[in-house]
């Protein structure tokens, strides 16, 4: 008996916890509820499979207790019970699947008016790029990243000159405005995460991903890096700063294009080399 309350309580304790913890996820911050209500048909169903079955097993911890007497009855195959289990499992699977292959879709399918920015990672710093008055993003390369270009940017690309470079700093981005994070990783796997924002993805060394979103509240927003990625990736830290359009296009106006850095750079290492 002592098996069965334990297990009971463990029920009851866990459902408990769930219902009256304080912890629970950040505010949204972004377009991606849906992915708050797939979390919560999960728990759903995950919470009551594990119910049903700590349940079943107190009841035959209590049901098939030892007595003099009692013999067990050996039954290697029991096709109806196979039957039944298989189908419920099924269920129960495609329950789950089912809303996340609905998001997914959403997830990777970009609005035609979706503004790119890119997300370049690298350990254990996050820069970012945003395009310039041509609205689009110039071409790069992890060939080309160096001293003088650590974002990879071609130098002969004319739709990468007035491009905005943000290196090391914060990511300042218009409310109410869908954007498609770029996402490019120089040397391990990183993953750009946003907790408010519902949305991330894994950066791979060679491969470009990404995912888009639309902010909706105005705030300061952590970002953090949820893959392992060497001993500073507790450090590898950074923010989004959501703002109106009349203060975002006020900071935009701030920043430094490729152009001039590049430039800059440049004649930074001529002077520093006179024989280059």
């Amino acid at each position: 008996m002592v098996v069965v309350i334990a297990l009971v309580v463990v029920v009851v304790g866990s459902i408990l916890f769930h219902l009256l913890s304080p912890w629970w996820w950040t505010p949204i911050a972004s377009n991606w509820g849906y992915i708050d209500a797939t979390l919560v048909i999960t728990f759903w169903i995950t919470g009551f499979v594990f119910t049903a079955v700590i349940l079943f097993m107190a009841y035959c911890v209590w049901r098939f207790r030892h007595e003099p007497g009692r013999v067990a009855a050996f039954e290697p195959e029991n096709r109806r019970l196979e039957i039944w289990l298989t189908v419920v499992t099924g269920l129960g699977v495609a329950a789950m699947l089912a809303p996340g292959l609905v998001v997914w879709k959403q997830f990777v399918t970009v609005p035609d008016d979706a503004t790119e920015v890119e997300v370049f990672a690298q350990q254990w710093s996050w820069s970012f790029r945003l395009p310039g008055e041509d609205g689009r993003l110039g071409t790069s390369d992890a060939a080309l990243v160096g001293p003088d270009n650590p974002l990879g940017i071609s130098p002969f690309d004319r739709f990468g000159q007035d491009d905005i470079i943000i290196e090391s700093d914060d990511l300042y981005l218009p409310i109410g405005k869908p954007v498609k994070m770029v996402l490019r990783s120089v040397d391990v796997l990183h993953n750009f995460y946003v907790p408010e924002f519902r949305a991330k993805m894994d950066m791979v060394p060679g491969m470009v991903t990404y995912f888009w979103f639309t902010p909706t509240r105005i705030g300061e927003f952590e970002v953090l890096c949820a893959e392992l990625c060497g001993v500073g990736h507790g450090h590898m830290r950074g923010y989004v700063q959501i703002q109106e359009e009349t203060d975002y296009q006020a900071w935009l106006q701030e920043q430094r294009t490729f152009a001039e850095l590049w430039e800059e750079r440049r004649v930074r290492t001529a002077s520093s080399d006179p024989e280059k």
